[in-house]
């Protein structure tokens, strides 16, 4: 009866689930409202030197405007690369290049652009909920498996499948709340 940890099973399950959640809101980040924010370049790659690379570490980002970002690429070899990157990353943005910076003026949303950001939103959310049940399926089999073994009890592991059920309901909520207030966002109501 040595092999299952109860506090470390539930601090697994509670940091998996969490994970989901985080990844979840970082990407709603990336999802343009009309104003600029540096991190709605987040999810652009450049491929560079051989390799793909997050914008981040060939280009210093800025939002010197409400509704303009500025992209200063560190190698001029590279603005050719990162101009193609930011244009086929499905963004929306038209960079208009000098020198090495690159300008990106952020172009007002229109009612269907805003339907289908609040589409893909939605999207994200249904992903990150589908993670949060892999990681209850997970916690029951793993219970499942213990109480097999010997390692717990019946009444010990439907007490553990409640806590995991519990941790469950609050991951997806949380979800349910963050994806409803980028949609209110996105749409302006």
């Amino acid at each position: 009866m040595a092999d299952f940890d109860p506090a470390g099973f539930k601090a697994d399950i509670d940091r998996r689930m969490h994970g989901a959640l985080e990844a979840f809101k970082s990407d709603l980040v990336g999802l343009r409202t009309g104003r600029a924010t540096v991190s709605l370049l987040d999810p652009v790659t450049v491929e560079v030197y051989g390799a793909h690379m997050p914008l981040v570490q060939v280009a210093t980002v800025t939002a010197p405007e409400p509704r303009m970002l500025s992209v200063q690429v560190w190698d001029k070899s590279n603005v050719q690369m990162v101009e193609k990157a930011i244009r086929s990353a499905g963004l929306g943005l038209n960079p208009i290049t000098d020198g090495t910076t690159l300008r990106l003026p952020i172009p007002d949303l229109t009612e269907e652009r805003r339907k289908e950001l609040a589409k893909l939103a939605n999207q994200y959310a249904e992903k990150a909920r589908i993670a949060v049940r892999n990681v209850r399926r997970d916690g029951m089999e793993t219970l499942k498996a213990a109480e097999k073994k010997g390692q717990i009890n019946q009444d010990d592991q439907k007490r553990h499948e409640g806590e995991v059920q519990k941790l469950t309901d609050k991951a997806v909520a949380d979800i349910d709340v963050a994806a409803a207030a980028k949609e209110k966002e996105i749409l302006g109501k």
